[in-house]
């Protein structure tokens, strides 16, 4: 690792950067275009959220409040928990624990540094960790390994399918830094008795686990209020993903970004929910106008991220879907199975509940949604399976009038690099056109954002999309 690099913590980096942004709006105009002149590196990150109105900037507020909470849990007496993006924070907010999102961390630092996350994703390597394994990890991880982050307390790991990739990066970050450390398993299959009983016993010794490491005890009368906070938010994303069927859908490309974002950081906190309100509001008064969430206002393409975005700086991903015309209806990211939302109808037996009648439920509710989060829900088995990937691929662009689908991921991604061809095949066989990113969500050395883009646009054109 360069020596400038260790020069910083990289939580308060990115925790100072984000505050920094997110209170540049508060000023006047004049004084927002003179700071521009001396962040020339972080301008058009900046002016991405900027444009977004109110959510850009409380999506802003959000991640330096995340920040906040890891450089001040010591401080105040709690401890932090390395997990992952497949692990709902619910219990871990409920029990007063600072989670540490890899996954987030890592986009995070993509899209608003320059410099990328290369040198933390390298020490990984460098200590042992193999190059093939997710960049997703490697990001933040490589800060927490390297001594350049707020000390992690205990891992929880949420066993996302068979990404292998992804568990093992916490089970060897607790090797190596010799942390306490708890794998969940996911159920066998979703909606079985036998497996969901399992499952809910399972959740039983991890809250053991963080009790006995934190010094806490699940309270249930805090966690029933998480819970209610988790019903408002699942209502507005409800709200959300009903404008994305609208045609044009009144909500940006950007929304989708914060509104996985927010839930994998701040599921059944206040903070969402704040976000959400404001996106909702947005989207609304786009929707009563009769007007496209696009800035240029023409919605000319509808696609469905059937994986995962892309990251890397500047936001530039989203920036293109701006430029373009091109309408994001989500992906499996952004889709989080509650009862309430119209796409589950298409799947039976794929939907959870919300049930705070007592502690068992209580348990049982957060299991049922933990088991649907991306990965565990989706890539967790063979492809065209009922319930899987091919279905739920299928069944979100069909309701949300998708023109084509997208395939992004990493190149740790090995179980769907496994199947993305046979899968794109079966896609293009119901009439949706299927593109193959061949680059890397968190890192543009394995193919820059130019090339990215010279070969989305080839896509559009030679298929007649745009």
């Amino acid at each position: 690792m360069r020596p400038e690099i260790q020069e910083y913590n990289y939580d308060w980096m990115m925790g100072s950067t984000l505050k920094a942004a997110a209170a540049l709006p508060t000023g006047t105009k004049k004084e927002t275009e003179l700071t521009y002149r001396y962040i020339p590196y972080y301008k058009n990150v900046a002016q991405s959220f900027y444009s977004a109105g109110a959510p850009g900037v409380q999506t802003l507020e959000l991640l330096a409040k995340y920040y906040e909470n890891i450089l001040t849990a010591h401080a105040q007496g709690k401890k932090i928990c390395a997990t992952t993006f497949c692990n709902s924070p619910v219990i871990l907010y409920a029990m007063d624990i600072v989670p540490v999102t890899f996954e987030i961390l890592t986009a995070i630092g993509a899209m608003v540094w320059k410099r990328g996350m290369f040198d933390y994703m390298d020490f990984c390597c460098e200590t042992g960790m193999p190059e093939t394994s997710c960049s997703s990890q490697r990001g933040a991880q490589g800060a927490v390994l390297s001594g350049l982050s707020e000390n992690i307390d205990f891992v929880i790991c949420d066993t996302p399918g068979v990404c292998d990739t992804n568990a093992n990066a916490f089970a060897y970050l607790s090797e190596y830094l010799d942390k306490p450390f708890f794998q969940l398993n996911y159920p066998s299959c979703i909606g079985d008795d036998r497996s969901q009983k399992y499952h809910v016993d399972d959740y039983k010794e991890m809250i053991k686990f963080a009790e006995r490491h934190s010094g806490n005890k699940l309270d249930y009368d805090r966690l029933a209020e998480v819970l209610e906070e988790v019903n408002k938010q699942d209502a507005m994303i409800a709200d959300l993903e009903d404008m994305l069927m609208l045609k044009p859908t009144p909500v940006p490309p950007i929304y989708n970004l914060a509104l996985y974002a927010g839930r994998f950081c701040f599921s059944g906190h206040p903070q969402y929910t704040k976000l959400l309100e404001s996106m909702v509001k947005t989207a609304k008064g786009y929707a009563d106008a009769g007007i496209s969430g696009l800035k240029s206002k023409e919605e000319k393409l509808r696609v469905f991220m059937c994986y995962i975005d892309h990251y890397t700086v500047n936001v530039n991903f989203y920036n293109y879907m701006e430029e373009r015309g091109i309408a994001n209806v989500g992906s499996i990211l952004s889709r989080n199975f509650r009862d309430n939302n119209l796409y589950v109808k298409d799947m039976p037996g794929s939907s959870y509940s919300v049930d705070m009648s007592s502690p068992e439920a209580m348990l049982d509710t957060i299991a049922q949604m933990n088991a649907r989060l991306p990965m565990v829900r989706s890539i967790r088995g063979p492809y065209d399976k009922k319930g899987m990937w091919l279905e739920e691929s299928l069944a979100c662009a069909k309701m949300y009038n998708a023109d084509c689908m997208i395939y992004n991921g990493t190149p740790g991604c090995r179980n769907t690099w496994g199947m993305v061809k046979p899968f794109a095949r079966d896609i293009e066989k119901h009439g949706y056109p299927c593109h193959i990113m061949n680059d890397d969500a968190f890192d543009d050395r394995v193919e820059s954002w130019d090339a990215t883009r010279e070969r989305l646009d080839e896509f559009f054109k030679v298929r007649g999309l745009l």
